[in-house]
């Protein structure tokens, strides 16, 4: 199965001699054995506008691929599992498993690294131990999903080997079936220079609009996570 991102993009330009005019651009990532394969398409253009970006375009992707392989190291990777079920991402982080465990657990630290701006944190609970429950809540935001703007949800540790493994179920009342059960495990490899750390979300066979969500979420968090664990 091929794994496939897909962005529409309308484009209007001043250099455009009929610029009020609609061109589209298309951008697809498509997964690879070895990467991320980029394919930009640019449609609706008369023959003027088709000979300016002839040579416009392959700058533009030169210049992405550089400045992606120079920095891919510090950004989090993600993946949907081709099964459907599972989100995964990945990221390096320069400090001690021992360190972004506690990041992971105590909810005071919690409140100040997982949300964004677009759903701000209102509260976070959370009993670091075997069977111990979580809840987090957030303000009603910008952001929307499945007509949910404030967000909550809730679980049970259901794993707990400080500072290697933590996971816990995840109940969440944005999912296309609140009642649906998911799990959210986080996985911490020490490395020479800190810390891999791996959180795959589980349980999404069947919601594919939180599926969605999360596919562009769950890169985020981990990359708040290390932000706020590096500081």
């Amino acid at each position: 199965m091929i794994l496939r991102d897909v962005w529409h993009i309308p484009w209007i330009s001043n250099w455009d001699p009929q610029p009020t005019s609609t061109t589209v651009v298309t951008w697809e990532l498509i997964a690879t054995a070895t990467g991320t394969r980029i394919k930009l398409t640019h449609s609706e253009l008369t023959e003027k506008l088709a000979e300016d970006y002839r040579n416009g375009w392959p700058s533009v992707m030169r210049k992405l691929k550089s400045f992606i392989e120079q920095t891919g190291e510090n950004m989090a990777t993600s993946f949907v599992t081709t099964d459907q079920d599972a989100i995964i991402s990945e990221i390096e982080i320069a400090a001690p498993p021992e360190r972004v465990f506690t990041a992971l657990s105590d909810p005071g630290q919690l409140k100040h690294w997982f949300g964004s701006e677009e759903c701000p944190v209102k509260s976070w609970e959370f009993d670091a131990r075997l069977d111990g429950a979580f809840r987090y809540e957030t303000e009603a935001g910008s952001m929307v999903v499945n007509g949910v703007r404030a967000f909550k949800c809730h679980g049970h540790v259901t794993e707990y080997d400080p500072p290697k493994v933590l996971a816990y179920t995840w109940f969440a009342n944005w999912h296309d079936d609140n009642t649906a059960r998911t799990v959210v495990r986080w996985e911490l490899t020490p490395r020479n220079d800190g810390t891999h750390v791996k959180v795959t979300h589980s349980g999404l066979s069947n919601l594919p609009v939180a599926r969605k969500d999360y596919s562009g979420g769950w890169p985020g968090v981990v990359e708040n996570l290390k932000s706020f664990v590096e500081k």
